[in-house]
């Protein structure tokens, strides 16, 4: 059995649980912000062993038979909306969030991209940049700092040719609405109100000419590489995130075969069974880290270039699965 945890509008997972459907696989799909209002779990020992029930609404399944799991998208549990003393509603939320997550370390399966616990890791930036340059990649030089001094003193080291962006994740919810803050270049007005670095932690890195921006998709022992042309418009020079398909080409990459199996060992030395890879290729032929999104989208890469990363995904969450089945 495949489990799929994300939340109800997830494309890529509806479009993984359809071929996965196609191939005869067992496929349930779980949203954790259904429970509890919505739906029961149960972990028992006895005998020893251990038993898991997850019942939704007429469905009830045993966990147990989980032999494959994407962690893809999925929401914190959600209280029942009678809890509305606000102590009363932090409290079973926190509680809630605290034995989901138990629940998932307990499951012995393969996880895609990487078991939650191993994911949450993978997302840190500094870290990722450390690795990065252990495995022998290139990377721009770069400043993480809430010291306005320092940040300061980097600009003018670079002269100015610096960008920043968030030290967390660049996406954020406040009461319900999701903000995004894109890599920027760093201008002089800003430099003027540097004291504000002091509030929070922000990247800085020199900025790297670029040919082409390369989106890297691993999969297991697959790479997947994309060039997206983001200097062939104003809107997504600084960050391809702005989105503007009809105007930035993509097409497929060819990889020196080191960079390649650089990439490979980078998502395995994370734990992971899959990576999206954001690196740089520069006009003299520099291949420059970025960063790595453990969980990163690719279903736009696939339906632009044709590269068959879907295929590759469901190769590997059915292919887990019976080995792990035969060895259960």
């Amino acid at each position: 059995m495949i489990l799929i945890l994300t939340n109800h509008d997830d494309e890529h997972a509806n479009h993984i649980a359809r071929k996965l459907d196609e191939r005869g696989a067992e496929v349930v799909r779980f949203n954790p912000a259904d429970f509890p209002a919505g739906a029961e779990i149960s972990l028992s020992s006895a005998g020893g062993g251990f038993a898991t029930t997850l019942r939704s609404g007429d469905t009830c399944i045993d966990l147990g038979r989980v032999t494959a799991a994407w962690y893809r998208r999925p929401e914190p549990p959600i209280p029942a909306p009678t809890i509305t003393d606000p102590t009363m509603h932090r409290y079973v939320t926190e509680e809630c969030r605290a034995f989901v997550q138990d629940l998932w370390a307990s499951l012995r399966c393969v996880w895609l991209p990487g078991p939650p616990s191993v994911i949450r890791e993978a997302q840190h930036k500094a870290s990722q940049l450390r690795v990065a340059q252990e495995l022998g990649f290139e990377l721009p030089p770069t400043l993480v700092t809430n010291s306005p001094a320092d940040f300061r003193d980097f600009y003018r080291q670079h002269n100015g040719n610096v960008i920043s962006k968030l030290a967390g994740t660049a996406f954020f919810n406040v009461s319900g609405t999701t903000y995004c803050r894109y890599t920027e270049i760093v201008s002089p007005r800003d430099v003027g109100y540097s004291h504000a670095v002091r509030h929070a932690p922000v990247i800085f890195q020199a900025y790297v000419p670029k040919r082409v921006e390369l989106r890297i998709t691993v999969v297991a022992d697959q790479v997947f590489a994309a060039e997206i042309h983001s200097q062939a418009t104003n809107h997504t020079r600084h960050d391809w995130r702005r989105y503007d398909l009809e105007q930035t080409p993509h097409q497929p990459h060819e990889l020196p075969d080191e960079v390649a199996r650089r990439c490979v060992r980078l998502v395995k030395t994370l734990g992971l069974q899959y990576g999206a890879i954001d690196m740089i290729l520069t006009p003299d032929g520099r291949y420059v880290f970025i960063e790595i999104n453990p969980n990163g989208q690719y279903l736009w890469i696939e339906e632009l270039t044709g590269l068959p990363i879907s295929d590759a995904l469901c190769d590997l969450l059915m292919s887990t699965a019976d080995v792990q089945g035969v060895a259960a």
